[in-house]
């Protein structure tokens, strides 16, 4: 049977006070999908189940990227029928890695979700795989072990960098910068690519935590997940 990854998108649809709509961001679900989707089982999470919200923005920013355009068309299903993220608790076991898939929304709901916390503790505990993109991060940016420390500590992480933030001219809408908790909850280990909008992914904690930087990393995060599922990872922290 083909390995299980968890697939996380955000249910929050509204951008700040901006009035402005939001959700997760259309390639950085669909092209760590076009990687793994041949290899593993894909299972799709949010924290109110149902349809998960796909930022418009998105769509019209990739509508010349061929991957994200047929994924759009096609696989329509995979968000507008997502199970209640609370229905995989306990259940960390039968995965190999969770997934937390970018976009703004993220910073507003899974940032402090508490079922979401419960759920990356369990996936860590059982020692699987914890990931995400872009502004997926957010999810990981302020959880806690059963210790009291941030599960990021003293690792090596990536996220939306602040000035990527300022460039989209969002900052001012956003609840809390993200490159900022990031690198406090890591101690100062936030990384990024040398240019705004470059690739980079981080993998760090033993191979399990896989960070990727902006929508550009959306499809090398895929495939250092399938990577660290069927045991090809790299020697290096950093790919």
């Amino acid at each position: 049977m083909a390995p299980k990854v968890l697939f996380v998108l955000t249910s929050h649809d509204k951008l700040g006070e901006t009035g402005k709509p939001t959700g997760w961001y259309l390639p950085e679900f669909a092209h760590p999908y076009e990687v793994l989707a041949d290899h593993v089982q894909v299972v799709v999470a949010s924290p109110n189940g149902g349809v998960a919200p796909l930022d418009p923005g998105s769509v019209e920013a990739f509508k010349g990227d061929a991957s994200a355009t047929k994924f759009l068309n096609t696989k329509e299903a995979l968000w507008k029928n997502t199970q209640k993220l609370s229905e995989f608790l306990g259940h960390a076991n039968e995965y190999e890695a969770i997934f937390f898939v970018g976009g703004h929304g993220p910073m507003f709901d899974l940032a402090k979700d508490e079922t979401s916390h419960k759920l990356i503790n369990e996936f860590w505990t059982h020692n699987k795989i914890v990931s995400a993109v872009c502004h997926g991060p957010a999810a990981l940016a302020y959880v806690k072990l059963p210790s009291g420390k941030y599960l990021l500590e003293g690792q090596e992480v990536t996220g939306f960098s602040n000035a990527e933030e300022d460039q989209v001219q969002l900052s001012s809408a956003m609840p809390f910068m993200l490159e900022t908790q990031l690198d406090e909850a890591s101690g100062g280990k936030f990384v990024k690519a040398a240019e705004a909008w470059g690739p980079k992914v981080v993998v760090s904690g033993g191979g399990r935590i896989i960070t990727g930087q902006n929508p550009a990393s959306a499809g090398p995060i895929g495939q250092a997940i399938y990577d660290a599922i069927f045991g090809e990872l790299t020697t290096k922290d950093e790919v």
